[in-house]
């Protein structure tokens, strides 16, 4: 059996302590789970999980503080699981990439029922096997009345049965700013998903998605909602990359505007992967390290905090990153002299293939009292060596210019 099989099966066989006929006791629909769980697959969650802060905790079930095996990280650092699902495969929107749009022959429609949504996800979390939820849907009928539903599930767990684990809700295009600010009051997270880096793409895409209207205004009205203990993990957004024909360079620069203007807390990428029935069931799927080459760029932005101008030497001339690490493509353009670990600051080091931060603060911890003289010290402090050593000078020592390396 497939992970989701297996957790449903577990929940539905348990035997909880409760007291008497309810919640806990009613049959999951395994087929109806497998159906929704599914439909999220591209999905992205990996996620920080912050503690919410709901005045008085007595009562309450499901703290991410306490425990968690995968898929969204606890402040101290736990992962946790999450019921991860949509409320509805049914959607009015025609995007070409998605099976359960209008525009192929998606399979069986189902739907949950808030009260249903609740059970499930307490059930799975009295088996032990989830911390959290993670929801989202499609759009059937119209945003107002689905909102209204997933809210209402979130509304049962939070207050009726005093669910305190992690919920990261997704946002439906279009929904409304009083929705949105209920939702942030129950989640710790919420999501848009952005899918292109501009309208014109996303007009390949949909028809029936309006860029700026659905997308771009309701991520302003999270980012202004946001303030003191509402929405703790922030908000976040995802892209399908790839399936618009867009450049790198293209979600690069829409990738700082969601991070610079809408003060987004992470930024996700799910590549385009070509679904039979879809009618975009002809065109190529994009590549793993594509999507995987997306993240070292929003890692070197967010984490490394390397400036735009230096970032547009990861994209070659057609606007892409390559199979290439875009980290080295900049280590080659802008480093112009060996960098010496002995008295680089902490930010050059930085820009050295194979020194990231954690390595760059031992370097400057330990030549406070020794000096860096041999790649085996290096090494000792977690730099990848194979790929720092074009770049420095140990002692008076390099292997090679970057010229002749360029050469």
């Amino acid at each position: 059996m497939v992970a989701l099989d297996k957790i449903i099966r577990l929940a539905s066989q348990g035997q909880f302590d409760s007291s008497g006929p309810g919640i806990y006791d009613r049959p999951i629909d395994l087929r109806k789970v497998r159906i929704l769980g599914e439909g999220t697959k591209h999905d992205t969650c990996a996620s920080t999980a912050s503690k919410r802060k709901v005045g008085e905790f007595d009562g309450r079930i499901g703290d991410v503080m306490r425990s968690g095996i995968c898929h969204a990280f606890a402040p101290d650092g736990r992962c946790v699981s999450l019921f991860k699902t949509l409320y509805t495969n049914a959607c009015q929107h025609n995007c070409g990439y998605c099976p359960n749009s209008t525009a192929c022959s998606a399979s069986k429609i189902v739907s949950y029922t808030p009260e249903e949504l609740a059970s499930i996800t307490l059930q799975l979390y009295r088996a032990n096997t989830v911390e959290g939820l993670f929801l989202s849907s499609g759009v059937a009928g119209d945003e107002t009345r689905m909102m209204e539903q997933m809210l209402e599930a979130i509304h049962l767990l939070r207050n009726k049965y005093k669910f305190m684990g992690y919920i990261h809700l997704k946002i439906l295009p279009g929904t409304s700013r009083e929705h949105i600010k209920q939702a942030m009051e129950m989640a710790d997270r919420v999501s848009l998903n952005i899918e292109c880096p501009s309208k014109g793409h996303l007009q390949e895409l949909s028809t029936t998605k309006d860029f700026e209207v659905d997308i771009i205004r309701r991520q302003k009205y999270i980012r202004d909602l946001v303030s003191g203990e509402r929405l703790p993990a922030g908000q976040t957004t995802q892209y399908v990359v790839g399936a618009a024909g867009e450049t790198d360079r293209e979600i690069f620069a829409r990738m700082l505007y969601e991070y610079n203007v809408m003060n987004m807390k992470r930024q996700y990428f799910s590549r385009f992967i070509a679904v039979d029935g879809t009618p975009l069931e002809a065109e190529q799927t994009q590549p793993r390290w594509r999507e995987n080459r997306l993240y070292q760029v929003d890692w070197l932005h967010r984490v490394y905090r390397l400036h735009r101008k230096e970032m547009e030497h990861a994209f070659g001339e057609s606007g892409n990153i390559g199979n290439r690490d875009p980290k080295w493509a900049i280590a080659v353009n802008t480093i112009e002299s060996p960098v010496d670990p002995n008295t680089a600051t902490e930010a050059e080091l930085l820009r050295v293939p194979g020194i990231g931060p954690v390595s760059a603060n031992r370097i400057v911890n330990l030549r406070n009292t020794e000096m860096i003289k041999s790649k085996a010290q290096l090494r000792a402090l977690g730099v990848r060596v194979g790929h720092a050593r074009t770049f420095l000078e140990i002692n008076g020592w390099r292997d090679s210019t970057l010229r002749e390396w360029q050469a």
